[in-house]
């Protein structure tokens, strides 16, 4: 029987205790469950889920950082095993004395990659972690194709449009969007989307930490940029949507045959983009 390219995808909206790694991690694995019972086969979470992100030194954050192939996401990929599902969880990774803000892909087998945050704010965190030094790249997730970043890289269209060449079904965005970011969850999304033709799930937390409110809204948008499922401002929450990586796969949009036919992978003019890789231009500075 053909592989079917239709997966149920879930997005958990919910508040991380910062520093508390074996309380969140609970709750994740409570809520692995929770969603795999009602038939998600991908589960995402938001940034930090694991540790939480307002941390005020490069010491507090390596204190509450775990390696990738540590007891955390052993755990982790039992339950995946146990309800057949893959997981995508944001975390303080620690590999030797360096610290990143990452996500993991987990699956039934343990983890199945990883990606380290390229695009970092001076916030939380992220003011003191190591820059991600790996390049992007996509993963399978159950037949379907899982390109990872995280929260700031979203910002950057170039992030998405190269997980998109490298052939994302789902672009993942783990995010700890705080106040000041509602332009972002309620535009870049669904724009994200359309222009890459991809599925996008931006999974935000919500709560207070270190004095910053997050403002949740995570959602689920479809290639057309259309959102199907989509979170309040405040409330803990599971988001639920039918995701066809076959939609995804079709680049070519024929609107009337002959007429209005538009491909936004095939279009592309890169010979003149060439500013985009010349770190020197700094506009405005």
């Amino acid at each position: 029987m053909p592989e079917s390219s239709t997966h149920r995808l879930a997005a958990v909206q919910m508040e991380p205790r910062l520093g508390k790694i074996d309380d969140n991690l609970g709750t994740i694995l409570k809520l692995t469950g929770e969603a795999a019972g009602s038939g998600a086969q991908i589960v995402v979470f938001p940034e930090c889920a694991l540790s939480g992100y307002g941390f005020s030194s490069r010491e507090e954050g390596l204190a509450h950082a775990v390696p990738l192939d540590g007891p955390e996401l052993a755990r982790l990929a039992e339950t995946c095993r146990n309800h057949h599902c893959h997981v995508i969880l944001g975390l303080l990774e620690k590999a030797g004395e360096r610290l990143y803000n990452a996500c993991a892909l987990v699956g039934p087998g343990g983890v199945v990659g990883s990606y380290r945050k390229i695009h970092l704010p001076y916030l939380g965190v992220d003011m003191f972690v190591d820059p991600g030094d790996r390049p992007f790249a996509v993963h399978d997730a159950a037949g379907a194709r899982v390109g990872m970043h995280i929260c700031y890289d979203g910002g950057f269209p170039e992030s998405s449009r190269v997980l998109t060449l490298l052939g994302a079904d789902l672009l993942a965005l783990p995010t700890n969007w705080p106040t000041h970011s509602e332009c972002a969850a309620e535009h870049m999304i669904p724009t994200r989307a359309m222009e890459n033709v991809a599925y996008f799930a931006a999974v935000n937390r919500v709560g207070e930490e270190s004095g910053f409110r997050f403002i949740g809204r995570s959602s689920i948008v479809d290639p057309a940029g259309r959102v199907l499922a989509k979170a309040g401002p405040d409330e803990e929450c599971i988001l639920h949507a039918e995701i066809d990586v076959a939609l995804a796969r079709k680049k070519k949009l024929v609107r009337v045959p002959g007429r209005h036919e538009i491909d936004r992978i095939a279009d592309r003019r890169p010979a003149f983009y060439g500013p985009l890789l010349d770190p020197s231009i700094k506009p405005g500075r």
